[in-house]
């Protein structure tokens, strides 16, 4: 059994290639859409969804049976034909190229699996059984996102900001950890939903070291 390593990775102007054309394949090319990769699908026939990604100019849309070049230069390979064989050769195909497979129907032959995924703008929140139960990785996906609903979209933003702030203006490490844990405490959220933070720097600092001292003596 694969002891898997998890990762975010940025896939920004990345070629990617998905072999198939069906519903699996349409799912993983819009994943990749969302996270701005440069995506290839090859397969003779697309569900409706890709073939409007095509029209678009979304995608690039080779249409015949995948071929072992068609890995050449890819940094991801999905196979998610509905042929076992095909996806396992394709996926010694793209690690013969020096790149990473992803094998639809049978996970554990691949380099790598995808998780369930909740995206609240930059937080993204991933849930996996490695492999070895996809709906229970849904079904605790779907807890993940009752729990951190929309608004954990603007908290992430906010934070960001905030992190910008604390790094330019407090040179000790422990300090930093200190204010940022502190801007992440129920409290600051909600203080974030009511717009109560002050925007001045100074302030800013002022406001989250007031709030550490105040959970450090709760």
């Amino acid at each position: 059994m694969a002891a898997w390593y998890p990762i975010l990775l940025d896939l920004t102007g990345k070629r990617c290639v998905v072999v198939g054309g069906g519903p699996v394949a349409e799912r993983k090319a819009n994943g990749l859409l969302e996270a701005g990769a440069s995506v290839c699908v090859v397969s003779p026939r697309l569900t409706e969804g890709l073939h409007r990604l095509a029209s678009e100019g979304r995608i690039e849309w080779r249409r015949r049976e995948a071929e072992e070049t068609d890995v050449q230069g890819a940094a991801l390979l999905f196979a998610a034909t509905s042929l076992p064989e095909a996806n396992r050769a394709m996926a010694e195909a793209a690690r013969k190229a020096g790149g990473l497979a992803n094998v639809a129907d049978d996970g554990e032959s691949g380099d790598f699996i995808v998780p369930a995924v909740v995206r609240r703008g930059e937080l993204i929140l991933a849930a996996s059984a490695s492999g070895a139960g996809p709906a229970l990785a849904a079904r605790i996906a779907g807890e993940l996102a009752v729990r951190y609903g929309e608004a954990y979209s603007d908290y992430a933003s906010r934070l960001r900001h905030i992190r910008t702030i604390v790094k330019a203006s407090v040179s000790d490490r422990s300090e930093r950890r200190r204010l940022l844990a502190a801007a992440v405490t129920e409290e600051a959220l909600e203080e974030w939903r009511t717009g109560d933070w002050p925007v001045d720097s100074d302030k800013l600092i002022a406001r989250l070291r007031e709030r550490a001292g105040e959970s450090e003596s709760a």
